[in-house]
């Protein structure tokens, strides 16, 4: 159904042009539809839709996402996956609106990662991934309030038996590392706390898990009051570069002794 939506998008985002606005108004009702097939197939219709700007061209915008976002208790968890991915296709479709609507997309995102009725974590996965995305383009003082406890939230997922939750959970927490220099302090302990395990993954069996430490890790060395540490990472853990890891971590654990003062008095 999803992959199904996705072409009947394109197709009308390319072709009923003006005949979209009637579409979306008479396909609404069937959101709160008794029958889950039909919300689902919907939703992700309208998760789809907001991938394209048509939807910002034709005023149909903030239509669509509140009604998205009324989605998020469902009781499917696949309708309340389809939402956050609908949320956070706005960063693609118009990311010129993510920076007004930031407050509540980012709410949104973390609602989605407590989501207490998800044993499959699919929601949290989506939330992820979909937080990543409009963090490129929301206001830093919507991030802020929110950043120690996404940061905490998403710290389990580093080492979970999903290899897709383990990539989702460090590429955000690479990218909340941009947002980190208001509560320095208080987000180097974040980084303290998930460093081992950054770097144990760093030999994970998944390539795009190592590719998602490599980056956070990149990430990471700027905030870690350690030059030489920041710049082995740089160099060391570029993706195209392969790594000996026996000796990078000798050398890391040479930085952490003798030449990060802010680590050592931890």
């Amino acid at each position: 159904r999803v992959t199904r939506a996705a072409c009947v998008r394109s197709a009308m985002a390319r072709h009923a042009g003006p005949r979209l606005p009637l579409i979306v108004k008479n396909l609404i009702p069937t959101l709160s539809s008794v029958f889950e097939s039909q919300r689902i197939t919907t939703t992700a219709f309208f998760a789809e839709l907001l991938n394209s700007n048509v939807v910002n061209d034709l005023i149909l915008l903030e239509t669509m996402m509140d009604n998205v976002t009324g989605r998020q208790k469902d009781a499917c968890v696949l309708v309340r996956m389809l939402a956050l991915r609908g949320l956070g296709n706005i960063a693609t479709g118009s990311p010129e609106k993510v920076r007004k609507h930031g407050a509540k997309l980012l709410a949104s995102m973390v609602n989605g990662m407590d989501d207490k009725d998800d044993p499959h974590n699919l929601v949290a996965l989506e939330a992820m991934s979909s937080l990543s995305k409009l963090l490129d383009h929301v206001e830093e003082r919507d991030i802020q309030s929110m950043l120690l406890h996404i940061a905490i939230r998403i710290r389990p997922f580093f080492d979970s038996d999903q290899s897709d939750l383990r990539q989702s959970s460090i590429v955000l927490f690479g990218n909340l590392t941009k947002f980190s220099e208001r509560n320095c302090e208080v987000f180097f302990e974040q980084i303290l706390n998930g460093l081992v395990t950054l770097l144990l993954h760093l030999q994970d069996p998944k390539p795009e898990v190592v590719k998602a430490c490599k980056f956070a890790l990149r990430m990471c060395g700027p905030n870690m009051g350690c030059e030489g540490l920041c710049d082995m990472f740089l160099n060391h853990l570029r993706e195209d570069r392969s790594l000996h890891y026996g000796e990078f971590m000798n050398n890391v654990c040479k930085h952490l002794v003798s030449g990060c003062q802010s680590l050592r008095h931890r």
